[in-house]
């Protein structure tokens, strides 16, 4: 099998420690250093890749030009692209059904403020593409709203696609399900103590979580909603239910191996497997 990647993390390591264990060879390719060329005669050197580029344009426009010369990639473009961008996956997650934050987009500042009049004060401003919890800012009122927007319009074009979404009541927490194909691995709470961000690259604390049957039900639904893959699913308690805010098509899972005990790479490669013999 092949592994595209930018940067080996924990994760990339404890993958190719498990291959290793499992005798499957794994051939890296650094997105960084190598070159993709779109025509050609090429042999196909590998039954499937793992894609694990973090930044997310390398992730997706790699996986394009692999999948064009033949090779099976895990997550797909088509996955990697609808889960990359928060407005699609909220569009797909609509399309079937899956309980989701109410959310409004705007493609000018003044639209914004038309649409923040709609979703109510406080509401909060993310990037349509973005990870970590990067650039994403609460709007408590008009003002601060009006500020950030100006902001914005300096920006790449990208920034001026306003995803606002209201603040939804919910404990300080929020679950990260990890799904691989059609299993629920195992799941986390990630609890923040400092602002509203639980990522865990922001600091935010993980603890296990009980995978209840709503929790896999809704976990492999959203997977499915997707396309499949490899996943990393958010969902927020509310006194509604489970809500689904965001998924991850590249996921790190340090954290959630340290809290539950789950092997997270022994799921990934013995996926790889199978897709490898089919």
């Amino acid at each position: 099998m092949g592994l595209v990647f930018d940067q080996i993390r924990w994760e990339e390591k404890a993958i190719l420690e498990t291959a290793k264990n499992r005798g499957v060879t794994v051939n890296l390719i650094d997105a960084k250093d190598s070159t993709f060329p779109l025509i050609g005669d090429e042999a196909i050197y590998w039954d499937v890749i793992l894609q694990r580029c973090a930044s997310y344009f390398r992730n997706l426009h790699s996986t394009a030009i692999l999948e064009s010369r033949g090779y099976t990639v895990i997550n797909n473009f088509q996955v990697s692209l609808v889960c990359g961008n928060k407005l699609f996956t909220t569009l797909a997650l609509l399309k079937a059904g899956v309980p989701t934050p109410r959310t409004h987009v705007a493609f000018t500042s003044e639209a914004a403020l038309k649409a923040l009049d709609e979703v109510g004060y406080p509401a909060i401003l993310k990037p349509v593409v973005g990870s970590w919890g990067r650039f994403i800012v609460p709007l408590k009122d008009r003002e601060t709203a009006k500020a950030v927007f100006e902001e914005r319009e300096y920006m790449y074009p990208l920034y001026q696609v306003y995803y606002i979404q209201e603040v939804v009541e919910r404990p300080p927490r929020d679950l990260r399900v990890f799904v691989v194909g059609d299993e629920v691995a195992a799941a986390i709470y990630r609890y923040s103590f400092v602002d509203m961000k639980t990522n865990i690259a922001k600091g935010g604390k993980a603890e296990e979580c009980r995978v209840t049957n709503e929790i896999r039900e809704l976990g492999i639904k959203v997977a499915r909603a997707v396309g499949g893959g490899i996943l990393g699913v958010d969902m927020m308690e509310t006194k509604e239910g489970l809500l689904v805010h965001e998924v991850n098509p590249t996921v790190e899972f340090q954290a959630t191996v340290s809290a539950t005990k789950v092997d997270i790479p022994e799921y990934i490669i013995g996926y790889l497997l199978v897709k490898a013999r089919r």
